[in-house]
């Protein structure tokens, strides 16, 4: 049996040491409270499981024991229900209660468990604390777990009524917390009526796992519309926001401003977005403007934007004057230029078109002749030519979901870029190569890929920098789902850009 609880307690050790770094990493990404008050939890069942795997293999002693009941008996409980606080309470009282009474629990039990006399033997079996602890350690640990099981049988209570009937961050709160909370009642009644040492370490591990899901597990998308206006909404006031530790930032927002999105635990994954940049108007880059004339010069007389001789050019339509200027029907309009030969591409080099390239797509008119559609918009109408959204038979399409590890999301996207980039460039077969993140969860990202045919895809797997795609992305990657495409009606058209 020592045996036995020996290696379930290093395994749980080792999943809690990986979880520690897990909430390091967002600590160092974003510092939020409940992910500070989990760190010291993981961080301190790591500790305890450790020296229970050394107990039970090597035998117990004082510092043994007084060190496993300092991290895992006090300080792991008590801190697992001091995050789960401050995750779910919303004003700064309850949250401030939550800091004090564990930092004055476990200050004041540290030095108690310290100096207190252990006057009994110890051996290779699991030792419960009720035989070797006198009166003042014996009952300070009763009541912390006590207190502990009271602050998560109600916190649960809460989150669950708030997950029923509130948004999807309330839903993914009460999700975490239903994974946390009987973990972290199981331990301290498991402690509390000196249950055998096997069960002890077995809910240790359960506990650290259930951290393990609510920082890692994938979240469910959310609705970018997220009322934040009402006026009875209570905001925290205590530095910390409620999920992201954004705190003052996002209460110094100028009026009239978007307001801030709550920060709940479905946050967790978008802790990644880099630095919380805000919602984009897009549709607002879409309309027509008056101040291309203040864009940087473009790239040198004779060359192009890649470095080559000028083969295309990125031109805007003539101004009309103010007069002159025909009222917008339901916004712009931005036409292809007609002429095409083989393929429908311009003769002479690279394509010309009146929109810049995006480097994540080849332009309109090649990506139209390619995949055997044409543009049946209102220009194709004006010029009296009709437009086709049945494609060629022969396309070929991929969209790949990959699930990136924590933290590699910078990583990934400067290797993706670097490959459109040299796909834009280099393979005339590949329609479209385009890589997307998701809003609600940035540790995705989907490739969509349509190739004129499977040769050409054949072709675009043989590439350098497709190959070393594939061997780099090996590090950054957690899993990738491949869905094969066809193409039933498709309309194309340049991208915008955002000029530079």
């Amino acid at each position: 049996m020592e045996v036995l609880v020996a290696v379930i307690a290093f395994a749980g050790a080792v999943l809690a040491a990986i979880t520690t770094g897990v909430v390091v990493g967002r600590i160092r990404e974003k510092p939020s409270g409940w992910l500070v008050a989990w760190g010291v939890t993981t961080g301190a069942t790591c500790l305890s499981l450790g020296l229970i795997a050394v107990g039970q293999l090597l035998g117990y002693g004082t510092v043994i024991f007084r060190l496993f009941q300092i991290t895992g008996s006090l300080a792991a409980p008590l801190w697992l229900a001091v995050g789960i606080a401050q995750l779910i309470a919303r004003k700064p009282f309850p949250r401030f209660a939550a800091w004090l009474f564990g930092g004055a629990l476990t200050g004041l039990g540290a030095v108690i468990m310290l100096i207190d006399p252990v006057t009994q033997t110890f051996t290779k079996e699991y030792p419960a604390a009720d035989v070797f602890w006198d009166i003042w350690p014996e009952w300070l640990l009763r009541a912390v777990h006590i207190g502990v099981i009271g602050m998560l049988v109600i916190w649960l209570v809460i989150a669950v009524l708030r997950g029923r009937n509130g948004d999807d961050y309330d839903l993914d709160n009460m999700n975490a917390t239903v994974a946390l909370a009987p973990g972290g009642i199981a331990v301290s009644a498991a402690l509390e009526f000196t249950l055998p040492g096997i069960v002890v370490v077995a809910a240790m591990a359960a506990t650290v796992g259930g951290v393990w899901f609510a920082l890692a597990r994938p979240l469910a998308p959310y609705e970018d519309e997220d009322e934040e206006g009402d006026a009875g909404a209570e905001q925290p006031e205590d530095g910390w926001s409620r999920r992201g530790g954004r705190g003052a930032e996002s209460r110094a927002e100028p009026p009239g401003s978007a307001p801030p999105r709550r920060s709940g635990l479905g946050d967790l994954v978008a802790e990644y977005r880099a630095g919380e940049q805000g919602d984009v108007d897009y549709a607002a880059r879409m309309q027509p403007s008056d101040g291309f004339a203040a864009r940087p010069a473009g790239p040198p007389a004779g060359q192009d934007a890649y470095g080559g001789s000028r083969g295309r050019e990125y031109t805007m339509p003539p101004q009309a004057a103010e007069g002159d200027r025909p009222a917008p029907q339901g916004g712009p309009e931005y036409t292809m230029p007609p002429g095409a030969s083989e393929h429908g591409r311009p003769q002479g080099g690279r394509p010309e078109y009146t929109m810049p390239a995006t480097g994540t797509m080849l332009p309109g008119a090649d990506l139209a002749a390619g995949m055997g559609v044409g543009f049946a918009g209102a220009a194709a109408a004006s010029r009296g030519q009709g437009g086709s959204v049945r494609p060629s038979p022969n396309i070929y399409g991929l969209l790949t979901v990959f699930t990136l590890m924590d933290g590699a999301g910078d990583a990934f996207d400067k290797l993706a870029e670097e490959t459109v980039e040299a796909v834009l460039r280099n393979e005339p077969d590949t329609l479209i190569f385009v890589c997307h993140s998701v809003k609600s969860a940035p540790l995705q990202r989907i490739v969509y890929e349509l190739y004129r045919d499977e040769v050409g895809y054949t072709e675009h797997q043989r590439q350098p920098h497709m190959e070393r795609f594939a061997t780099e992305r090996t590090a950054l990657v957690l899993a990738a789902n491949v869905i094969e495409l066809s193409v039933n009606a498709a309309k194309v058209v340049p991208l915008p850009t955002a000029f530079r």
